[in-house]
């Protein structure tokens, strides 16, 4: 936990853009951030700059009530001084929604409906109230509010492809947890831009998002084996438990062994596995500063937004992980941050004719009722 922060600490000095947060539970060996609000608190006060995004909180109400996920983005938000990404999503194992009792054939309307109310409770003062099928609460005024007005940039979780015109849909920025090479992720993106232009487009919250990051495995140093002999059999272990948890794996909480489940060795996080052959797809973050620029450049051309890096699986070591992200940031980043501010600029005005259109489909929040009162706790003495 202290070497995530300090590895936040450090992306912020060097100048990532962002530091997303998962939100898992019970997913042993996997991954053991199920309080990302506890991380990405503390990492706010040793940050200035670097945006903390929610990638992604789970909004089932058993796992995450509505007010509470309203509340902690709030605080965040000012904590950090504005610079929160929210992004939400319902959860995809049985392991993590079976220990909260949620439902599964229902999870994303739950999740739906929360998004709608949460995104009023952080804009609406006072919150009007919200009764859905799975999220009802009475009215009432959520604190604190955002410091980004109506609300952060909100996001949500894509596991494939369809998913991507879905979170256009809703007006969201798409967090693509798959791994597509670039030639599919132009298609991939080309179909979330054209759903954002679309009258399909209504967005939940109130504003739109139209953002797509997709995701690469990062391990860069001047030596192309020393790249791969540093992180890839990690980086495989990373994938493959990603496997057991979302479909083949069936846990014995407390017991199983992952490495030896998957017949894994990461016992030494310099295991020298997958010495040769090309890295592209979900590796293309890992080799030399100058190979893996040419991989970011076909991302950037088919259209991706941003490139979440995981830099942290298995037994990679701190040490290891701090190099690779220097190395990055050194011979990597300025050629991808020296273009990206006109890229978005056009991007925006492009695409604002469609955005307006898609805000005015949106249905309007029902106004407080101004007579509205909670009754006491204590009744009052009658009046003589």
């Amino acid at each position: 936990m202290h070497e995530t922060l300090a590895q936040i600490e450090l992306a912020d000095r060097l100048g990532f853009d962002y530091a997303w947060a998962v939100e898992h539970h019970f997913l042993e060996e996997y991954s053991h951030c199920s309080a990302p609000e506890v991380l990405l608190g503390a990492a706010s006060q040793r940050t200035s700059r670097i945006r903390l995004g929610h990638g992604v909180m789970v909004l089932p109400q058993q796992v995450n009530a509505a007010p509470r996920v309203a509340e902690r983005i709030g605080m965040l938000d000012l904590l950090s001084n504005g610079r929160v990404e929210f992004g939400s999503g319902e959860s995809g194992t049985r392991v993590e929604l079976g220990g909260f009792g949620v439902d599964w054939d229902t999870k994303r309307a739950q999740w739906k409906e929360a998004l709608t109310a949460v995104t009023q409770m952080l804009a609406e003062e006072p919150f009007p109230g919200f009764s859905g099928e799975h999220v009802n609460v009475p009215q009432r005024n959520v604190v604190p509010k955002p410091m980004q007005r109506p609300h952060p940039p909100l996001w949500t979780a894509c596991s494939k492809r369809e998913s991507l015109p879905a979170a256009a849909a809703n007006g969201l920025g798409a967090l693509t947890f798959s791994f597509p090479k670039p030639e599919e992720a132009h298609k991939w993106v080309s179909e979330y831009y054209d759903t954002i232009t679309s009258p399909d487009c209504v967005p939940i919250g109130y504003t739109v998002n139209p953002q797509v990051a997709m995701t690469l495995y990062l391990s860069c140093h001047e030596d192309e084996k020393q790249a791969r002999s540093r992180s890839l059999d990690s980086h495989r272990f990373f994938a493959r438990s990603l496997a057991y948890y979302y479909g083949i794996g069936s846990l014995a909480p407390g017991h199983t062994d992952l490495s030896e489940e998957l017949g894994l060795n990461i016992s030494s996080p310099d295991n020298g596995g997958w010495a040769s052959g090309a890295m592209d797809g979900a590796y293309g973050g890992v080799g030399t500063p100058e190979q893996i620029k040419q991989n970011l450049r076909m991302y950037e051309e088919a259209g991706v937004d941003q490139i979440l890096l995981i830099a942290q699986s298995g037994r990679t070591s701190h040490e290891h992980i701090c190099e690779s992200m220097e190395l990055f940031a050194r011979d990597v980043m300025p050629e991808f941050h020296e273009r990206h501010e006109a890229l978005e600029q056009e991007k925006e005005a492009r695409l604002r004719p469609a955005i307006e259109a898609a805000m005015a489909r949106r249905a309007a929040v029902p106004a407080a009722d101004p007579e509205y009162r909670i009754p006491p706790t204590v009744a009052r003495p009658a009046k003589k």
